[in-house]
């Protein structure tokens, strides 16, 4: 379905940006990898999830908390690939601490890396994607785009404003064949959410597999976590032919915990 188009997926070496990665390559599309740590692995990983439709895999390093940097990698993907068709902002940071402790560092660095890091890629994509006629713009927010938890002040302003400012572009691009919209995960085990699973094991004295029961059980009804996978399916169906009058929206994939 997406033979020939090529998609940038931002914090992608693991989790849910390693999630989409694959199944837009299963769809045909190239892919261009960004994040910390090892790269080859996940590279192997997204090439042998399109070996069947040849696609092509390339890697950016950027720091998303640096705008000179994001600027190197969209001419990369400009140079190496010919365009950026699709566009997903997931690259993320998270810290968890009252407002009135919160490291001042660790504020600038999620909001850089959360809100900011959107912007630039965006602005750097959306021209050529308007030009062509055709373009995909997904922005991974969270179910703290929607609703707000204690504790995550930097991470839910983060998240709110990426919702917001998926609207926004949407809007600009409205008449075009641009769409822009945010996906709302609830509680995924990545790497992120297990360092709290962790913490909260320790600090009751419980096992890893209690304190994940106990964090389903605040937040989520399903009491299951979304998965990598069903993220990357909802991304293919927002870059098909289907989704292509859906647009502006921030569509929550969180077990029940925004029905609430």
């Amino acid at each position: 379905m997406l033979k020939g188009k090529t998609a940038l997926v931002t914090g992608s070496t693991s989790g849910i940006g390693l999630g989409i990665a694959l199944s837009l390559a299963r769809q045909g599309a190239n892919i261009v990898l960004n994040g910390f740590g090892d790269a080859e692995g996940p590279k192997s990983e997204v090439a042998a999830a399109g070996a069947a439709q040849g696609i092509r895999v390339g890697y950016h390093g950027a720091d998303m908390s640096k705008p000179a940097e994001i600027e190197a990698m969209m001419a990369h993907v400009a140079a190496e690939f010919g365009a950026c068709d699709i566009l997903v902002n997931n690259a993320g940071i998270q810290h968890v601490a009252p407002v009135e402790n919160f490291p001042v560092e660790r504020w600038d660095a999620i909001i850089a890396i959360n809100l900011t890091s959107a912007f630039h890629t965006t602005r750097l994509a959306l021209p050529a994607m308007k030009a062509r006629g055709w373009g995909r713009i997904l922005n991974i927010a969270s179910v703290h785009g929607l609703v707000a938890s204690a504790e995550k002040s930097a991470y839910v302003a983060a998240k709110h404003g990426i919702v917001g400012f998926t609207k926004a572009v949407a809007l600009e691009a409205a008449t075009s064949g641009v769409t822009v919209n945010a996906i709302c995960p609830g509680w995924v085990l990545t790497p992120l959410v297990q360092k709290q699973v962790d913490a909260r094991a320790a600090a009751a004295g419980i096992s890893n597999e209690d304190a994940k029961k106990q964090l389903l059980a605040e937040k989520q009804p399903s009491l299951q976590f979304t998965t990598p996978e069903q993220l990357g399916e909802l991304s293919v169906f927002l870059c098909s032919d289907a989704a292509a009058n859906v647009r502006g929206q921030a569509w929550s994939l969180d077990g029940g915990w925004t029905a609430q």
